[in-house]
């Protein structure tokens, strides 16, 4: 599993088995050109997550390049031809068997793919939904649809590793610790990753037991989340986790 850097702080995903490669979420088809070159791989297929530009911009170039099959949501606008998906339609590439899952709210037909098992653990490619530390900004979606989204996510298994398409994770940890200053787990690993960045290794992937500990959009029903987003704006209620979500997304808009 391979995160190819793209543009300032975009992955793409690439996976293969020495053969063929599957890639996901190519906004520029240049890194993934070269690789395919270097390692003398066949592209098979193209996910996509969502419409944004830094998520597609690549997809035609690679789809005349290699003949791969794009797969992509079904509610969005994605340059075709394109296998359209949807909540619990199955994707089989690489010999992997790949879950759809709807979660909208970054975007309003955002996807995310499950893979129950490669290499011993599950796999989840979730675009811009989840970030480590993180989730992505509502820009067509509403904070009841992205709680709904992060829920179900934070549902699969514990050991999923989650592969977001940014490197957000220092910035995101930055505003967790604003959020929680007092929890441990958070500031063990925001030392980890300002580690890892100043080796200029990515932090990611994540894993889903972890993000349950230190992200505080996973968090927004632990009583010190939901204090520090009453803290933001005084009217947040604390058992109201859509409000709570609502109120920590617009403090991170902000956060500086």
């Amino acid at each position: 599993m391979l995160p190819l850097p793209a543009f300032t702080d975009n992955y793409i995903w690439m996976l293969h088995d020495g053969h063929q490669a599957i890639v996901v979420d190519p906004g520029d088809s240049a890194p993934v050109l070269q690789t395919l070159k270097d390692l003398q791989l066949t592209l098979q297929a193209i996910l996509v997550t969502h419409h944004h530009a830094d998520h597609v911009g690549g997809v035609d170039a690679l789809r005349d390049a290699t003949g791969a099959t794009v797969y992509g949501p079904a509610r969005e606008h994605i340059p075709e031809p394109l296998v359209r998906l949807t909540q619990g339609d199955v994707v089989q590439v690489l010999g992997l068997r790949f879950e759809t899952i709807d979660v909208p709210g970054h975007t309003a037909g955002h996807i995310a793919y499950y893979c129950p098992e490669m290499d011993g653990a599950p796999l989840l490619f979730c675009g811009d939904t989840l970030f480590s530390g993180g989730c992505g900004r509502l820009f067509e979606g509403t904070p009841a649809q992205m709680l709904d989204s992060l829920d179900q996510l934070a549902a699969l298994p514990a050991n999923t590793r989650v592969c977001c398409t940014h490197e957000y994770t220092l910035s995101n940890l930055k505003f967790a610790r604003a959020v929680e200053p007092g929890n441990s787990a958070l500031l063990h690993y925001s030392s980890q990753c300002e580690a890892l960045r100043a080796q200029n290794l990515p932090t990611l992937p994540s894993q889903m037991a972890l993000e349950q500990e230190i992200n505080p959009f996973l968090r927004v029903r632990q009583t010190a989340v939901a204090q520090a987003a009453q803290g933001y704006d005084a009217r947040v209620h604390q058992d109201d986790a859509v409000a709570v979500l609502a109120a920590l997304r617009q403090w991170k808009n902000e956060f500086r």
